[in-house]
This record gives C-alpha cells, structure tokens and sequence, in this order.
C-alpha cells in the first residue's frame, strides 16, 4: 500500500505553510517535503532548501527531482526521496504549483489536491504582513488570472479566511474522514 501525495495549492498569503504545520501536528505520521528552491534563504518562509540556479539545473538534469517547475522568477522542486515514503506507505504533503499537478498525477499513484483559498481582502493583508512585496506588487499579485485546476483530480477545498485552528480541524477532516 502506497501513501496519499497529498499536493497542498492555493495563492500566495493564503496560508499553506502554516496550515501544513497545523496538519502535521495533528497528524504526526504526514511527512512533509522540504523543497528545494533557488529564493534566497533570508527571505524567510517555509523551511527549504536554498541553492543557486546552476545547482538546481544541474540536480534536475541528474534526475534529483520527482518534481519541478518555474514560477515567479525561482526554481522550486520536490526531491524524489518522496517516492521511498509512499512506499511506506506515508501520505505526503507537499506545497505545490497548480501548474505541475497534471505531472503530479502522472508521477505518483495517488495524488490529492487540497486546495486553499481566504477572501482577496485577507490575501492582501497577508502578503503585506509577510513583506516579501509591497502595496502595488501586492495588488498586481491579487489581480493576476487564478489558474484553472487540471479536470478530473480528486480536490478538497479549504477556506483559510477564518482561524487557522478550525482551517486545519476542517483539512485534518477531510483528508481523514474515518479517523476524526
């Protein structure tokens, strides 16, 4: 039996990292992947591993990745170790491009998307909380086009605009049904 990869989306300032930290408390035998990302490390955020542009072309050349993608001007990638933990049979909980999830249901045999939202006017006070961007940045971010999910995954949605306590009880929920 293989565990769940269990592909966490949703827009920036929406609270993915924080409700996966939530998740993996409640549930302490969810692994989450640490990614691989060329941002700089003192920009903060998730925990991640740094390295430069070249080191990240090199690693997906060499087949380092099980997953990887471009957005926002930074490489990001998901470690193919991820496999050995589904084997265990482990769900998984990565935070993932809305971009690569047709890959991610291609690459693993069971892909669950839980999908975050929160209200466009928590989004912006969140982002301007985290100071990565400021007020326009911000609103160019906000107005982007959002992404059409890839037809015929299995999706939960989350909304995130309220307490993040009752966010991670509805996700924890959902995911475990039987369990809860």
């Amino acid at each position: 039996m293989t565990g769940r990869f269990i592909a966490v989306v949703g827009p920036s300032g929406v609270g993915k990292d924080s409700l996966m930290e939530g998740l993996c408390v409640l549930r302490p035998d969810l692994h989450r992947v640490r990614r691989v990302i060329t941002r700089a490390p003192d920009l903060g955020g998730e925990d991640f591993e740094h390295v430069s542009e070249s080191l990240f072309a090199a690693r997906a050349a060499g087949g380092d990745f099980a997953l990887h993608w471009r957005a926002h001007d930074l490489n990001y990638g998901i470690p193919r170790t991820v496999h050995g933990v589904l084997a265990e049979g482990r769900d998984v909980l990565a935070n993932l491009s809305r971009g690569v999830l047709q890959a991610a249901e291609d690459s693993f045999d069971e892909v669950l998307v839980l999908n975050i939202t929160a209200s466009p006017k928590i989004l912006a006070r969140r982002l301007a909380r985290r100071g990565r961007e400021r007020g326009h940045e911000i609103d160019r971010r906000l107005a982007r086009p959002r992404p059409v999910m890839p037809m015929g995954l299995k999706t939960i949605t989350i909304d995130n605009s309220g307490p993040l306590a009752e966010s991670v009880t509805a996700a924890a929920a959902a995911l475990y049904p039987e369990r809860v």
